[in-house]
């Protein structure tokens, strides 16, 4: 048997800060100026977990490095599609949880750091954003953005070098208010290469069965799973009320020591079931730890590098090799590659990779101060209009009065 770990970072002796950290404010933003003006307009910006700290939601690790919860045991992709009974409970503790940990990812919204690397994308400066994060953050703040660009625009739509947020089979367009369901990646065999966001490790947006890939809205999936466990569905309802809330973690997992999980139930796939096949397993369109990215997300995320000038890494520790190797493959082919991120990463010890071991969003938004003040147009008056958009909201204390449904 192969034996899967979480990926994490060696424990290195802190060093000095480097030239690059120890500039100013002002000068770190020129820098980073500097850096996306020879990019060409085709810097390609790569995210990680911290860019959604101040949404609210927490990330895996710390700024120095180490694994944040590490009594925190999540489901393996092995685990949860095991075809037999101890996988099915491994399913009934995986959703029982989700249940109570998707809406305070549902309805986060896009804090400065999305609203920022929105403006980037709209302005040309790096139209393209791979990130690891599964909270849809980044499409709500490209929406937001593309809409304000829209409204500036003599005829009313957005400019064609700032792409559309969302992929062209969802029907949407840049002046809406999407859904989470209408503007999440479709992580099935098929992606839209004009697509300017690539959730490389997926989205808790939309749900599919593992049989036939019968894909819905995770709202919809929400709504099922209320209907077929009314005692938890209370809860959830209570912990909103009452802002008794257990600890929720990135992938919108939640922790309840002592749960009980046997009596809840997990629908199966209508469309199986509609089919004569009632024991499919239904998984969300996130990529579980032990489960390999699937190859239209692999080639995209290697296509976007090779179509890249250079790349902008923020907020991540890089520990997860499927981000890593984007960054090896850009040195590779002696494309620049700058971090702006707190704490050790796994790039630290790769040659040709720049650092700034400091807070992305000040920089980001020190650069676009300067910016802005120097263009004018349509784009830019639309980037003013939401620079102070974006909300910062403090992480929830773990409340020891959360409580668990009971059986």
């Amino acid at each position: 048997m192969v034996r899967i770990s979480i990926p994490n970072l060696p424990i290195r002796p802190a060093g000095p800060p480097n030239a690059l950290t120890r500039l100013p404010l002002a000068d770190q933003a020129k820098h980073l100026g500097e850096f996306l003006a020879d990019g060409r307009g085709q810097t390609l910006v790569i995210t990680g977990a911290g860019v959604s700290v101040d949404s609210g939601i927490r990330a895996y690790r710390g700024k120095e490095g180490s694994y944040s919860n590490p009594n925190y045991q999540p489901i393996f992709f092995g685990q949860l599609v095991e075809d037999a009974p101890r996988g099915q409970m491994f399913r009934r503790r995986y959703w029982a949880r989700s249940f109570l940990g998707y809406p305070p990812v549902r309805d986060a919204q896009p804090n400065p750091n999305h609203i920022y690397l929105a403006s980037l994308q709209a302005l040309g400066l790096a139209p393209h954003l791979i990130t690891q994060n599964v909270d849809n953050l980044h499409r709500k703040a490209l929406a937001r953005v593309q809409a304000a660009v829209a409204r500036n625009s003599p005829s009313g739509s957005s400019s064609p070098t700032s792409p559309s947020p969302f992929p062209s089979s969802s029907g949407s367009g840049p002046t809406g208010s999407p859904s989470s369901s209408t503007s999440a990646t479709h992580i099935g065999p098929h992606l839209d290469p004009s697509d300017p966001v690539l959730e490389l490790h997926g989205t808790l947006a939309r749900v599919h069965c593992m049989a036939h890939y019968h894909e819905q809205t995770r709202d919809a999936w929400q709504m099922q799973l209320a209907e077929e466990n009314p005692v938890w569905d209370e809860t959830a309802k209570m912990m909103e009320e009452t802002g008794q809330k257990p600890r929720t973690n990135p992938d919108g997992d939640v922790e309840l020591p002592g749960a009980d999980y046997t009596h809840f139930t997990v629908p199966t796939c209508a469309e199986c079931t509609a089919l004569g096949e009632d024991h499919s397993v239904v998984k969300p369109n996130v990529i579980f730890f032990g489960e390999t990215l699937p190859v239209a997300v692999k080639d995209q995320s290697f296509n976007l590098v090779h179509n890249a000038s250079r790349l902008l890494v923020l907020g991540t520790s890089l520990a997860t090799y499927s981000a890593f190797r984007l960054i090896k493959a850009a040195r590779e082919a002696g494309k620049p590659v700058l971090m702006i991120s707190q704490g050790p990463s796994r790039a630290d010890d790769t040659e040709g990779v720049d650092k700034m071991d400091t807070r992305a969003g000040p920089v980001l938004r020190a650069f676009l101060d300067q910016y802005l003040e120097s263009h004018s147009g349509p784009q830019v008056q639309g980037v003013l209009s939401v620079l102070d958009s974006g909300i910062v909201k403090s992480l929830p204390a773990d409340d020891p009065r959360a409580v668990s449904p009971s059986s």
